[in-house]
C-alpha cells in the first residue's frame, strides 16, 4: 500500500492557510479549529511516513507517540495542550455553559493557535524533507 504522507502534509498546509485567512477575517473560532486541524494532519503525515497508525485527535497524544523516535521540541507540549482544546470547543455550543463558540474566542487566542500550528507544521515539513508550500510560503 502506498504511503500518503505527502497527501496528509499538503492538506495540513491548506488547513493552515485557512487558519491564517480566518484570523485575518476575524473568524477567530475557525482560525483556532483550522490551526488544530493543520497540526493534527501534519503529525499524521509523520505517522504515515513511518507506517504507524495515528489514533485520536489529541495533538498532545500524537506528539507523545512520536517522542521515542523523534526529538520533539519542548515548546510543542504547551502548543499541543492549547491546540487540542480547540478540536471541540471552537465548533460546538455545548463546549461552554452558554453562548455560541465565537463569543469565547478572540484575536489573541487565534494568533497563538496559528503560531503553534505553524511551528508544528514547519517541524513536520523539515522531517519530511522540506516540502514545497510550507507554512512560511506566501
Amino acid at each position: 500500500m502506498a504511503r500518503r504522507a505527502g497527501d496528509w502534509m499538503r492538506q495540513a498546509e491548506r488547513d493552515f492557510r485557512h487558519a491564517r485567512n480566518a484570523l485575518e477575517h476575524g473568524d477567530y473560532e475557525w482560525a483556532c479549529f483550522a490551526a488544530q486541524q493543520a497540526a493534527e494532519k501534519a503529525l499524521n503525515a509523520l505517522y504515515e511516513q513511518e507506517g504507524w497508525e495515528a489514533r485520536g485527535h489529541s495533538i498532545l497524544g500524537l506528539l507523545r507517540g512520536l517522542r521515542d523516535s523523534y526529538e520533539v521540541p519542548d515548546q510543542f507540549y504547551p502548543f499541543a495542550r492549547l491546540l487540542t482544546r480547540y478540536y471541540i470547543e471552537a465548533r460546538y455550543p455545548n463546549g461552554f455553559p452558554e453562548g455560541a463558540p465565537f463569543e469565547y474566542f478572540d484575536e489573541e487566542m487565534a494568533q497563538e493557535a496559528v503560531h503553534a500550528a505553524e511551528a508544528i507544521l514547519r517541524w513536520c515539513g523539515d522531517i519530511l524533507g522540506g516540502r514545497e508550500g510550507s507554512p512560511s510560503a506566501p
